[in-house]
């Protein structure tokens, strides 16, 4: 039985995915670079995310993509935060079935926490672990600290960090199509759960 979710936040929650090639975009643009397009953003996209940057600038650092994607984020035409449709309300309907609630995001706390309150989900979650770059470093932590039972608990996500991190923890995998990964890469990953809209992600949850 499921009592336990830990959420990834954009790609999920966060409808982010065109807004986040706006974000790259703007990034390649103060590099200097070339823009992607959201087809091949979505094909190279990989977390830790400095996968991803490496594979067009090789000697990148942490520090430096982290500068340049704080000026890309609070850029004037950065575009605004949007909730998935309708995912809100299956999150409450989850809380009000005894689910307890966690994120593990690389989103900054300036935005997603600012987040939470625009989507209305303060109070929600019992626990927010923000601007995590290798998620494998903390989900542990995030377990221990909640108490959290692994055979009880699901890590829900649209990339290959959720799924590999989840497995390394013991713990269920969810993956959603929605979010930065399309299907076919998602398959690859073999998460326990595969789920392509909001009446699935429900039966995962509150049929097991």
């Amino acid at each position: 039985m499921i009592k336990n979710i830990i959420f990834d936040w954009s790609g999920v929650i966060k409808d982010a995915v065109d807004d986040h090639v706006w974000v790259v975009n703007k990034m390649f643009e103060n590099l200097g670079g070339q823009r992607i397009e959201l087809e091949e953003m979505r094909q190279n996209w990989e977390q830790p995310y400095m996968k991803f940057w490496n594979k067009y600038y090789p000697n990148m650092t942490l520090d430096q993509e982290q500068k340049i994607y704080y000026q890309a984020i609070f850029d004037n035409n950065c575009p605004l935060a949007k909730v998935y449709p309708g995912i809100v309300e299956l999150i409450k309907k989850f809380k009000l079935n005894g689910i307890e609630m966690t994120v593990l995001s690389s989103d900054p706390p300036e935005t997603l926490l600012q987040e939470i309150k625009k989507f209305e989900l303060t109070g929600i979650f019992r626990d927010v672990f923000c601007k995590v770059h290798d998620k494998a470093e903390e989900i542990h932590n995030l377990i221990s600290k909640n108490k959290f039972k692994p055979k009880e608990t699901v890590f829900i996500g649209d990339t290959n960090h959720e799924i590999e991190v989840g497995k390394i923890a013991g713990i269920k995998t969810v993956a959603v199509t929605w979010g930065f990964y399309p299907e076919d890469r998602l398959k690859l990953l073999n998460p326990d759960y595969l789920v392509r809209n909001l009446k699935e992600l429900e039966n995962v949850i509150l049929s097991k």
